[in-house]
């Protein structure tokens, strides 16, 4: 805080001292000596003061001037001879000392100034002039942190990884009587949201040490030398509280590849990077720091910070399975008064693919909509919609749209359900609606039964035929075409390409990979090409005919259920909405029921324009 006043101190005395020599005295009067020396003959003067060649006059009228005396060794005679009344002292010599530093001074300053900013900027003073070389790590102390591993859900394997970490933090003494070495660094690795952060907490909180936390973008500055600095400090702070827990978020800033960049070797995030790497490779065995740091990208980091003796043990943390999305609900239920009727376990079914902040964030959407309708505690109404609003986007109930555009919209969809109701081994149906949201002017949606790990050659075909339906219903029933299908062709395609030039999946070109290699230089992403013109001919070949079998599939399913087509139609222009069981009577022939209210509390909701992945709800706009 001193260090900051006296900078500023500084610069409002540089700017004072530079102003000074431009605030040159106003002159009132233009009296010229010989007309001044009239005056005073003429009795017109009372008062003159000297000082120096400087007189300031005052005349009879009160009012004053100043003049500058040309040097008359007479005047103050002829001016007491004409009555004049003269104060004042001659000047003293000028002091060529305090010329030089009245001229030279605000230069001087300037110069001193800006070297004392450089050197505090490159982490040469201490602390810094504004602590540019000071820890940016923020302190949470043990008696601050409450967060431990009941807080933490859904990663029960990431967590016994970490859970010596505790140990040794606690005692010490167990792990090296027997020399063992505990590790110094430990990377999480996992899909963002998925809880990274929160264990590195809990393992302080747990073992009840100091908790110091830092992303990895708040070491660089657009200084060299700084984020060294940094690096540097945050370890000195470390030590002083071992044993404690230093935890770097987003480590992948700093500790990508050295000399992947056109900086080549004396860049400030790599010069960063080899602060680091000296700090941890200098720790004693028996220090008590540990380092825990977090990134989605593990592939991208520098090779010398996952060798041993520095990032030597990685844990996974991963999506959370079924019973891990129930226990991270029931975590986060806490929180929120809940009616009874609401089923953790029914909503972690209809979650697929959700992160734990997803998961958080489906609680507190909840929260809001029961809050929004007044309600005493959030119902299983609220959770659907929640879920409608992640997944698909708010409703959009202004947009306008013509009657003609729904009808085209409930053909669209009704093409996608049938198709999907028809096939034995595609995901159940679980709504389609035609009501806008997002991007999307109608959705129809999917939801897997279990968690999905591997996808198969007979899921995927039967998935490409469903994303044909859409366009097939366009053309059988409406005898046109439109734009709507133009994701589900984007998502057929590349499907289709990953079975013949990933997967192996095509009986024509077997089990190769036909996909051209690519590699990062300091350029870039740059690929090289590894399949000849005949052999992408061919694979452009087994693409088209995948793609060109399911979609006369998809045509051929629908054909033979126009009925089943028309009577859903019809569903969706009255009721906009129909769900799992509305589908399933249409399918069998019967009216759809009217819809339940509250609204179905069945699994899941329709998951916009997202694509179907492993462990995902697949949804068709």
């Amino acid at each position: 805080m001193l260090q900051k006043i006296g900078v500023w101190l500084i610069v409002g005395l540089v700017l004072f001292t530079v102003f000074k020599q431009f605030d040159k005295p106003k002159e009132q009067n233009q009296v010229t000596y010989s007309q001044f020396m009239d005056d005073a003959k003429a009795g017109k003067v009372r008062r003159v003061d000297v000082q120096g060649r400087t007189l300031q006059v005052t005349p009879n009228d009160g009012s004053k001037y100043s003049i500058i005396t040309p040097g008359d060794i007479w005047m103050v005679g002829d001016l007491m001879k004409y009555g004049v009344q003269v104060t004042g002292k001659a000047d003293d010599e000028p002091n060529l000392l305090v010329s030089a530093l009245y001229y030279l001074g605000p230069t001087l300053l300037i110069i001193g100034f800006w070297f004392f900013m450089m050197r505090q900027m490159q982490g040469g003073g201490k602390g810094g002039a504004f602590s540019f070389g000071k820890s940016k790590a923020r302190l949470i102390d043990e008696n601050s942190n409450t967060v431990t591993f009941a807080d933490v859900a859904g990663c029960d394997e990431a967590k016994e990884e970490v859970f010596e970490i505790v140990d040794f933090l606690k005692d010490p003494q167990k792990f090296q009587k027997l020399g063992g070495r505990i590790p110094h660094g430990i990377l999480l690795v996992g899909p963002p949201g998925t809880g990274k952060t929160l264990i590195a907490r809990a393992i302080a909180g747990e073992a009840k040490v100091p908790f110091f936390a830092i992303s990895g973008s708040d070491f660089v500055e657009m200084f060299v030398g700084v984020g060294a600095s940094r690096v540097r400090d945050m370890f000195e702070n470390a030590k002083k509280n071992s044993p404690c827990i230093i935890f770097i978020d987003e480590i992948d800033a700093v500790g990508r590849h050295r000399g992947a960049g056109m900086g080549g070797g004396n860049d400030e995030r790599e010069q960063t990077l080899n602060q680091m790497l000296v700090e941890m490779d200098g720790f004693e065995s028996n220090s008590g720091v540990i380092v825990v740091a977090a990134t989605n990208r593990s592939d991208v980091l520098d090779r010398a910070l996952l060798r041993p003796g520095r990032f030597d043990r990685q844990v996974h943390v991963g999506l959370p399975d079924i019973r891990g999305r129930e226990q991270i609900l029931q975590v986060h239920m806490r929180k929120v008064p809940i009616d009874p009727d609401v089923n953790a376990a029914v909503l972690a079914r209809g979650t697929p693919g959700f992160s734990g902040a997803d998961l958080a964030n489906l609680v507190n959407e909840s929260a809001l909509f029961a809050a929004r309708r007044n309600k005493r505690a959030v119902d299983m109404k609220d959770f659907e919609d929640a879920k409608d609003k992640i997944y698909m986007g708010p409703e959009r109930k202004s947009a306008v749209m013509r009657e003609e555009e729904r009808r085209n919209t409930a053909y669209h969809e009704s093409g996608h359900a049938v198709v999907a109701k028809s096939l034995p081994k595609a995901d159940p149906v679980h709504k389609v609606t035609i009501m806008p949201r997002g991007m999307a002017l109608g959705v129809t949606w999917q939801l897997p039964e279990f968690d999905r790990v591997n996808l198969y050659k007979d899921r995927m075909m039967e998935e490409l035929a469903i994303l044909f339906g859409g366009r097939a219903a366009e053309e059988v029933f409406l005898n046109s075409m439109s734009t709507g299908a133009s994701n589900d062709f984007e998502r057929a395609t590349k499907m289709a390409r990953d079975m013949v030039t990933r997967y192996g999946m095509s009986d024509s070109l077997g089990t190769m990979v036909y996909v051209d290699t690519e590699s990062e230089s300091m350029f870039g992403r740059q690929s090289s090409k590894t399949v000849s013109e005949l052999t992408q001919q061919k694979v452009d070949a087994e693409i088209r005919a995948l793609v060109d079998s399911q979609y006369a599939l998809a045509r051929s399913i629908l054909e033979q259920n126009r009925d089943k087509v028309e009577a859903m139609v019809a569903a969706l222009l009255e009721m906009e909405t129909i769900d799992a069981e509305q589908i399933t009577d249409i399918m069998e022939g019967r009216p759809p029921r009217m819809p339940k209210l509250p609204a179905a509390t069945t699994f899941g909701n329709s998951a916009g324009t997202a694509g179907p992945a492993a462990g995902s709800a697949p949804a068709t706009a």
